[in-house]
């Protein structure tokens, strides 16, 4: 009878640490996360383009990002932990569709690209980087199945908001 109690634990103990690593396999965590790094700086980010007011539009976004995710708390460049900075390197909307039976443009593609540095200021070392990170977003500008209307601004948000999302996945999600 002993025994039974025995392996009937073992097998509880063995199914829960399965359950647990199971678990860990599809976590996005940030549980490695540097436990020095507690702030963030956001500078304006540099804007290569002829788009006006596109540097402010993609820094708020990635701040916007930071804040809402709380793993980093957004402060001055110099009293950060840590600091992201940018370069708006690419923006582009061009036609994406055209419809059969007026031969005009329906669907267009706004596309906006960034270079990043995520640089550890404590450490005086750099994260990561990348030098292209472009994310896209198509919209109609007449209404068809599905779909409402939109304009360029409102691909040019999806975009950004796009952007913001990888830098944010690649800054707290890579540990």
């Amino acid at each position: 009878m002993p025994r039974r109690g025995r392996s009937s634990s073992w097998v509880a103990v063995l199914a829960s640490a399965g359950l647990g690593a199971g678990a860990c396999a599809y976590s996005t965590s940030t549980g490695f996360f540097p436990a020095h790094l507690k702030t963030l700086a956001v500078p304006l980010f540099e804007n290569a383009t002829t788009e006006y007011t596109l540097e402010q539009e993609v820094t708020d976004a990635v701040i916007q990002r930071f804040v809402q995710d709380n793993h980093l708390r957004i402060v001055d460049a110099r009293s950060a932990d840590a600091v992201i900075q940018g370069k708006i390197t690419l923006y582009r909307n061009s036609v994406f569709g055209i419809s059969t039976n007026q031969s005009l443009a329906q669907e267009y593609r706004v596309t906006v690209g960034v270079s990043v540095v995520f640089k550890d200021q404590v450490k005086n070392r750099e994260i990561w980087s990348e030098p292209e990170i472009v994310k896209s977003a198509n919209y109609y500008v007449q209404s068809v199945p599905g779909d409402s209307a939109r304009t360029e601004l409102d691909g040019r948000k999806q975009a950004i908001a796009k952007i913001a999302d990888e830098i944010l996945s690649r800054s707290v999600e890579t540990w």
